[in-house]
Parts: C-alpha cells; structure tokens; sequence
C-alpha cells in the first residue's frame, strides 16, 4: 500500500493524492482511500509523486566483455536507483549481442539480478560490421525489442533499408545512431570556438544531421520503423519535425545532456562532457527542448554509457566518449526543465515512461488499476547532492557530481517487488 502520494499517470491525465494497493505484480487499487488489510505493507508517502516505473530505451550494459566499467546486474541496480523500472540495453558488447542465444543470455542475466528489468536490443548487423544483416526474425523471437548498431551509425544506406525490411516483417522498430563519419572522423567536440581554445579537432553538427537526413531519405523509399538515437542538433529536429509532418514512422530521443548541458561544459569538465554526439550550442539545446515539450522528440533516454576512472582520466583527445546517467537523469531534467517552466511535469513524464514505451512497443509506462505494478516514487520538495561515490553503478562519469537537485528517487518498484528504497 502506498499511502498519501500524488498519483500521476502521464497516459491518461490522472492526477491526485490518492493510495495505491499493489497485490501480487499488479495494480489493484487506486482511491483517495483506500482500506489496508492486515498483511498488507503501508508505506506513508506524505505527497510525494508516484508515477508509472520510468523506461530508458538506450543503456550500454558492458555485459560481456566489459564488465570492469559496468554488467547487467550493476547498471540494472543503478536504473532501479533512478525510478527505472525497464531499461534498454544496447548490443555494442564484446561479443555483439548478435544471435538469439546470447539475446536470451541478457534476458537471464537481467532476470537474475531482480532490479529494473533488462531487455536487450539486437544488433542490426552481424558484429555491428555494417556488412551482413542480421537474422531479425529469431532475434525477435527470443527477445530483442529493436535493432541497432548504436555505437556507431548503420554503414549504408542500402543495409539501413535491408534492416528496416527485415525488421517491419517481424514488428521491430530500428533504433540508429545517426552520424556521418566523414564528417566527424577524428572529432573530440562540437566544432567551434571550445574546440579551438582546448586545440582539438570539432565534430561539425552536419556529422549529425547528414546521417539523419539519409535515414529519413532511406525510410521514405523502403517503410519500416525507424527511430533516431540521441539527437543534438537544431538541424536534427527540423528534419525530424518535417518527417513527422509528413506521416514518416519515426520516433527520436533526446538525453539529459543535451537538454541541459553545452559544448562551454568541455572547458570546465573536460574527458567528463566528451560524448557522441557532443555536447552542442545554447541554440542547439533549446531547440531540443522545444522539441520534447511538443512531441517531436518522443522520449530521453539517457545513453548511460559507463567508463573506468582510469579510461576518463586520459587526455581529452584519447579519452572514451560517453556520460553515465541512469541515476540522475529524472533529478537533472526536473530541476532543469520542470522547475524552470520550460516543460511540464505531465510531459515530462510522458517522454520518460509512456513515450519510450510507445516507441519499442512495449505494454509498460502506465499506472492504472490492472496494469503491471512498475512504479517509481519521487520527492520533488528537498534538495539532493549528486555524490557519485553512492551511485550503484559502477561507474562515475557523470558531469553531475556535486550538484544540487530536486526529483530524488525514493522508491522503484518492479512487478510488485522494491528493488530500491531510498527513503
């Protein structure tokens, strides 16, 4: 039984102080009161927001091969520390979760570390080598919920279409990091007056949205359902914007740094604020936001993407790009977004439970009475300090550290089960 919450379910607009009685792994209850039974569990919530579990379609696990900087178990347990309730591995492992077999390992792997729950995306192609699809129909079957090669783009334009084919047929949307590596090969950060004050090559925002411009070329001629990983740039989201305008069946996502963050971040945290895309101008973010508040960015997704100390602590041109942020990521976009009245709470939600939800197709993102019991409980009141030596990832990349937020995370629930408290 929560008790005294504010029950907020972003999919249908309810909004109220109400309790929740969860039985089993589902919800049977949602009243101003409700009566407890004696077996039952109260947990007095005095306010605090409850809302469907959050759902983030792009985490890298590290599971096989890197297990140094993050597994399944670490990275599900930080999701569950941040109100995630299902997150979305990505394939880029060593070896390339590739085949049906080492789908269903992910599966197992998460299942068996009993936090947030862990589906696994499949690679696109075989190695994520750009040269041979791979075989969509049994990776479906046993599991994945997209493919992708994120990591890096989808080699060609004629594989992106043979993907898009393969995975229409057997209901899989195509998840693509979108960047064109002529453009970018050797970049470190945005192009521009950052990158000549630190002396490193730039990334040009066109290495971007060059690459989504050919998807979206690929996807008008061949159908299929593609959805653009992590975008940066103001050009990104025209493009993007005019597509859906046009009736074209893509999604697109944004992340917490993007959203909040620009390239004057290198200067200050240096190998910390180097990720792919990089960070981008003023500009570039509020068109990022405009663009989530109004739908054309469908969901965030953080693109947790975990590195050793020792691997951020090189050079800024030789460091690993990537920003870890299952922990932080509902914390830094209210306090950055809602707080500031650039989005509104509803919204918020959405894009961050229902919306990612929506893209993959999967029945979660909702609190209502018979549906699944993830949920995620917030407080919006008191001040937290992002201290990343209590992050249960195992990792500590995050631009973050020290500051100050709002939107703590108090408790996750998964399928009826408290995986975190942190009340």
């Amino acid at each position: 039984m929560l008790r005294g919450g504010r029950v907020l379910d972003p999919s249908s607009g309810h909004d109220e102080i109400a309790d929740v009685r969860i039985t089993g792994d589902t919800v049977t209850a949602i009243e101003k009161h409700v009566e407890p039974e004696s077996r039952d569990l109260v947990i007095e919530l005095d306010g605090m927001l409850v809302t469907p579990g959050l759902v983030d379609p792009h985490v890298h696990l590290r599971e096989p091969g890197g297990e140094a900087k993050e597994t399944i178990a670490t990275g599900a347990a930080a999701g569950a520390a941040g109100g995630f309730t299902t997150i979305c591995a990505m394939p880029n492992t060593d070896p390339v979760v590739d085949t049906a077999e080492r789908v269903r390992r992910v599966i197992e792997r998460g299942r068996s570390a009993r936090m947030a729950r862990v589906l696994p995306i499949g690679a696109a192609t075989r190695a994520s080598a750009g040269e041979t699809p791979t075989d969509a129909r049994s990776l479906a079957a046993a599991g994945a919920v997209a493919l992708s090669d994120d990591g890096q783009p989808i080699a060609t334009a004629e594989m992106l279409g043979r993907v898009l084919t393969s995975a229409a047929r057997v209901g899989l949307a195509v998840a693509d990091h979108c960047e064109d590596l002529r453009l970018s090969l050797g970049g470190v950060v945005r192009a521009g007056q950052v990158a000549d004050r630190l002396g490193v090559r730039g990334i040009p925002p066109e290495a971007e949205s060059a690459g989504v411009e050919r998807d979206l070329e690929v996807l008008a001629r061949v159908g299929g359902r593609l959805h653009l990983c992590h975008l940066s740039t103001a050009e990104s989201v025209r493009l993007v914007r005019e597509a859906k305008q046009a009736g074209l069946p893509v999604t697109a996502e944004a992340c917490p740094h993007h959203l909040t963050l620009t390239v004057d971040c290198a200067e200050t945290h240096g190998s910390i604020a180097k990720m792919n895309p990089p960070l981008a101008e003023t500009g570039d973010r509020e068109a990022l936001v405009e663009a989530l508040a109004d739908g054309t960015i469908d969901c965030i997704a953080t693109d947790h993407a975990p590195h050793t100390e020792a691997e951020k602590a090189r050079e800024l041109g030789e460091a690993p790009f990537g920003v870890i942020g299952l922990e932080t990521a509902f914390g830094v976009v209210y306090t950055e977004l809602v707080e500031r009245g650039a989005v509104a709470l509803r919204t918020l939600l959405d894009r961050m439970t229902v919306g990612p939800a929506r893209v993959f197709g999967l029945e979660r993102g909702r609190i209502k009475v018979g549906a699944p019991a993830d949920v995620a409980v917030f407080d919006l009141e008191q001040e937290w300090k992002v201290e990343p030596e209590e992050f249960r990832s195992k990792a500590r990349n995050t631009p973050w550290a020290g500051a100050m937020l709002r939107g703590q995370p108090k408790l996750t629930i998964v399928a009826g089960e408290i995986v975190f408290d942190g009340r």
